[in-house]
C-alpha cells in the first residue's frame, strides 16, 4: 500500500490499495497522532457502483419523478372526492340530511295519541329536532337511520348480570313513607364505622368530613326492637337523568330549597352508569366496582329525617312523611359507554342492556326528570366547558365537522343505535355530539319506563318563567306548592343535617 500526498490542506488523506482490492470502497480518513475526538465527522466515499451513462440516468430519473406526480396527483383527487362525499355533497345523501320545511307532507310528525295524561304535564321537546312518529316502529325510511323498539331483556337475566344489586334491594317498600325505603338489620356497634369501605369515602376527600359526621349521628337514627337495631335504606324517589348543559344544576338547587325534598350527599354520583362499573373517571379506565351500599349510603342523611319522622310518630299521630329523594347525575339518560367492556353485543351490534333495564327492574314506579335545549347551543356550552385551551368558534367549528365525519363513518356500517351506543366511536369524536340525538334516548327509555313517569323541560322555557316550570315540577312529584309556614318550621330540621356545614364546597363535585 502507498499513500498518496495531501494536497489539500487538511486533515483528510487519501489512500489506495492493492489491486485486490480496486472492487472495494475507498476510504478517505487520517488519523492524527493526538487522542481522536468522537465528535469529530468522518467521511465516508465510495466508487460509483453503478454504470449507467449521464444520459440514461437522466432519461429514467425524469420518468420516475413524472410517475411519482402522478400517483400523488391521484392520492389528492382521490382524498378530495372522499371528503366531499363525506360532506354529502358528491356521492351519496347524507343520512341525516333532513328538510327543514316542517310542512313536507312526507315529514313524518310527532304523535303523542299513545302518551297519556295532559299535553302540558309532558310538553313538546323537540321543536328544534326533525319531527318523529314515535307510533311507528322507525324513525326514517333510510335503512340506517331506522330505530327499531329493542328486545326488552327479562328480568331473570338482569338478576344473573347484577345479582348482589337484587339481593340487597327488595321487592316491596314501606307503605307509611311515600319515599321508598326499607329497614335492614344492622349488626355494628356504637364505635363501629360503616362508612370506612365506602368507595365514595375512599375516592372523594373532600366528603370524609360528611362521612365522619353520619359515623357519629348513625347509632342514633337507628329503629331499635328488642335487642336488635335496623337502618333504613332509601332510593330516590324521582331521578334528574339528563342532558348535561342543559340547566339540570339550576334544577337541582332550586328542588333542594323546598323542604320536603332532599338529595344524595354527592349531586351527581353516577352510579348506575360508571360507578357501578369501577369507572372513577371516563379517561382514567377502570377500577374497583362501587357496590349498592356505597350508593345507598349517599342516601343516609335523607333517611335519618325519615327514620327522625318515624320515631316521632305515636297511634295518635300516625306518620306521615312526605319527604321525597332525588338524584341529580346527568350521565343517566345517555351514558352507555362502559356496556361493551361487561355485556356481549348483541347480532347488529347493539347493547343487550342499558341502564334504564336495571333502574327499573328495581324501581319501577320511580319518576323521571328531563331536561332539554337546542342541541347545537348545547354541544357550545359543553365544548366551552371541556376543552381546556385554544377555544374559539373556528376551532369549535372544525370539531364538529371532525365528528360528523367519525359518526357518518360509523353509520356507513351500523345503525344509529349502535354508533350512538358506540363507546369507540364516541370517544374519538372531538366533541360530545351524541348527546344531542335526543330522540334515540328518550325512544329507548320510553320502552321501558311509562311515559307519564317522566317530565320534560326545554331550558328555553325554563329560563324565561321560572315560576311555571318549578309549578310543573312540584305537580309531577306531588308536592306542596305553597310552603312558606312549612319551610320556616322545618328549616331547623333541615339544618342539622345540612352537609354545607360539613363539606367546604357543599354538596358535590359537578361532574357532567
Amino acid at each position: 500500500m502507498r499513500s498518496v500526498a495531501d494536497h489539500t490542506g487538511n486533515k483528510f488523506a487519501t489512500f489506495t490499495f492493492s489491486k485486490d482490492f480496486q472492487k472495494l470502497p475507498r476510504l478517505f480518513y487520517e488519523g492524527e497522532q493526538q487522542p481522536m475526538n468522537l465528535l469529530a465527522t468522518l467521511e465516508v466515499k465510495g466508487e460509483r457502483r453503478f454504470g449507467w451513462s449521464r444520459h440514461i440516468f437522466a432519461w429514467k430519473a425524469k420518468h420516475s419523478t413524472l410517475f411519482l406526480g402522478v400517483i400523488i396527483l391521484c392520492l389528492v383527487m382521490a382524498s378530495y372526492i372522499l371528503t366531499r362525499d363525506q360532506q354529502k355533497l358528491l356521492l351519496t345523501p347524507s343520512p341525516f340530511q333532513y328538510s327543514t320545511t316542517t310542512n313536507n307532507e312526507d315529514s313524518p310528525e310527532l304523535d303523542f295519541t299513545e302518551i297519556e295524561g295532559d299535553a302540558d304535564g309532558f310538553s313538546l321537546p323537540f321543536s328544534w329536532l326533525e319531527r318523529i312518529n314515535y307510533a311507528t316502529p322507525a324513525l326514517s325510511t333510510d335503512s340506517k337511520l331506522q330505530l327499531m323498539p329493542r328486545r326488552l331483556p327479562e328480568q331473570e337475566d338482569l338478576v344473573k348480570q347484577e345479582a348482589h344489586i337484587f339481593s340487597v334491594i327488595p321487592r316491596n317498600f314501606l307503605q307509611s313513607v311515600k319515599n321508598y325505603c326499607w329497614y335492614t338489620r344492622y349488626t355494628g356497634t356504637a364505635s363501629t364505622d360503616p362508612y370506612k369501605k365506602n368507595a365514595y369515602f375512599i375516592h372523594t376527600k373532600h366528603f370524609q368530613t360528611i362521612f365522619d359526621y353520619l359515623k357519629k349521628v348513625i347509632w342514633k337514627h337507628l329503629q331499635r326492637r328488642g335487642d336488635e337495631h335496623y337502618r333504613l335504606r332509601c332510593l330516590p324517589y324521582f331521578y334528574i337523568i339528563g342532558q348535561p348543559k342543559c340547566g339540570t344544576t339550576d334544577l337541582y338547587n332550586r328542588l333542594r330549597l323546598h323542604p320536603e325534598v332532599s338529595f344524595s350527599i354527592v349531586k351527581e354520583p353516577h352510579w348506575w352508569t360508571r360507578k357501578r362499573f369501577g369507572i372513577i373517571q371516563p379517561w382514567n379506565g377502570f377500577h374497583d366496582r362501587y357496590q349498592i351500599e356505597d350508593y345507598l349510603d349517599l342516601f343516609d342523611l335523607a333517611a335519618h329525617q325519615i327514620q327522625s319522622q318515624i320515631a316521632n310518630a305515636s297511634a295518635e299521630q300516625p306518620i306521615k312523611s312526605n319527604m321525597v329523594i332525588g338524584e341529580a347525575s346527568a350521565s343517566t339518560m345517555w351514558d352507555n359507554n362502559a356496556w361493551q367492556n361487561f355485556y356481549h353485543r348483541t347480532a347488529d351490534g347493539e347493547p343487550p342492556y342499558l341502564i334504564q333495564d336495571f333502574l327499573h327492574a328495581v324501581l319501577p314506579s320511580a319518576k323521571l326528570i328531563v331536561m332539554l335545549r337546542d342541541p347545537v347551543e348545547r354541544l357550545y356550552s359543553d365544548y366551552l366547558y371541556f376543552i381546556s385551551a385554544n377555544k374559539s368558534v373556528e376551532d369549535f367549528h372544525e370539531k364538529v365537522k371532525d365528528s360528523l365525519q367519525i359518526f357518518n363513518g360509523c353509520l356507513m356500517h351500523s345503525s344509529l343505535r349502535s354508533c350512538v351506543y358506540n363507546c369507540t366511536v364516541n370517544s374519538a369524536m372531538p366533541v360530545r355530539l351524541q348527546i344531542g340525538l335526543y330522540a334515540v334516548f328518550l325512544w329507548d327509555w320510553f320502552t321501558v319506563y311509562n311515559p307519564n313517569q317522566f317530565l320534560i323541560l326545554r331550558l328555553e322555557e325554563h329560563a324565561a318563567d321560572l315560576k311555571k316550570s318549578m309549578h310543573r315540577v312540584f305537580d309531577f312529584l306531588n308536592l306542596v306548592k305553597n310552603q312558606s309556614t312549612s319551610y320556616k318550621s322545618n328549616r331547623t330540621v333541615k339544618a342539622e343535617y345540612s352537609p354545607q356545614q360539613y363539606s367546604k364546597d357543599g354538596l358535590g363535585v359537578k361532574e357532567e
